[in-house]
């Protein structure tokens, strides 16, 4: 027996995959397509989740496409309507549409609501990127293009790819997690003249004396980080701002 013929059985090649010892497996990649005997526990493995994947993608990337110049809004899905904080999401919404920009939010209730409430009512486009949650409430009615997600990570691969800055009202755990994905973008350049508008100075004063006092002071982030967002209550110079830098990016 040659040494490739010993390598052989030691071995097993699946496309890109080498499998060795107890990671080789009985049969061949198209036996198992065509075998109509085999259970359907496939459809709930890795290799067929990167399809799903793959396919959240295109559809996000062909509904999206075509935007204009677009800004994600984002804040709490629980911020309700008869409040300063849903009438600030509202005139952002309106505001942005009117400078020029489409407006895209989680589709969610709240903050998403009046961001897409205020583009809406403005003539614009207004987009709702929603995401399948066990509570999911479904894409507000004020969006006029709207795309569910499985995956968190292909949906904020969407408002960041299709949005020119970001404008954050106050919002929870999610906001955040945008928010801190925003800024990481930004401080390693892997986006560039992305500008980032908090609004609501009382509400963010905390976390902002954090990153400066814990943060800055211990040399976690430089002193410059503090320049990659802007905060103000004025509607409109959160608009101005991050229309201004947007344009200046495009």
């Amino acid at each position: 027996m040659t040494n490739t013929e010993g390598r052989a059985r030691r071995e097993q090649r699946r496309g890109p995959v080498v499998r060795r010892q107890s990671q080789m497996q009985t049969g061949t990649t198209d036996q198992h397509l065509l075998d109509t005997r085999g259970t359907a526990d496939w459809v709930h493995e890795d290799p067929f989740r990167v399809l799903r994947i793959q396919s959240e993608f295109v559809e996000g990337f062909g509904a999206l496409a075509e935007l204009p110049p677009a800004i994600s809004v984002f804040g709490s899905a629980r911020t309700q309507r008869d409040t300063p904080e849903y009438e600030a999401g509202v005139a952002i919404g309106r505001g942005l549409v009117e400078a020029g920009f489409a407006v895209i939010t989680g589709g969610g209730p709240g903050a998403m609501e009046a961001a897409n409430k205020g583009a809406m009512e403005a003539g614009g486009v207004s987009v709702g990127l929603g995401i399948e949650l066990p509570f999911e409430q479904g894409i507000n009615p004020y969006v006029n293009l709207g795309v569910d997600f499985r995956y968190f990570f292909v949906r904020k691969t969407m408002f960041v790819k299709y949005a020119s800055g970001f404008v954050v009202l106050p919002g929870g755990l999610g906001t955040l997690d945008e928010l801190f994905e925003a800024l990481t973008l930004v401080q390693t350049k892997k986006v560039t003249r992305f500008p980032i508008v908090l609004f609501g100075t009382a509400y963010w004063s905390g976390l902002v004396g954090w990153l400066r006092d814990t943060l800055v002071a211990e040399g976690k982030v430089g002193e410059r980080d503090l320049q990659l967002f802007h905060v103000t209550d004025e509607v409109e110079e959160a608009i101005g701002v991050v229309t201004k830098e947007a344009g200046a990016g495009a």
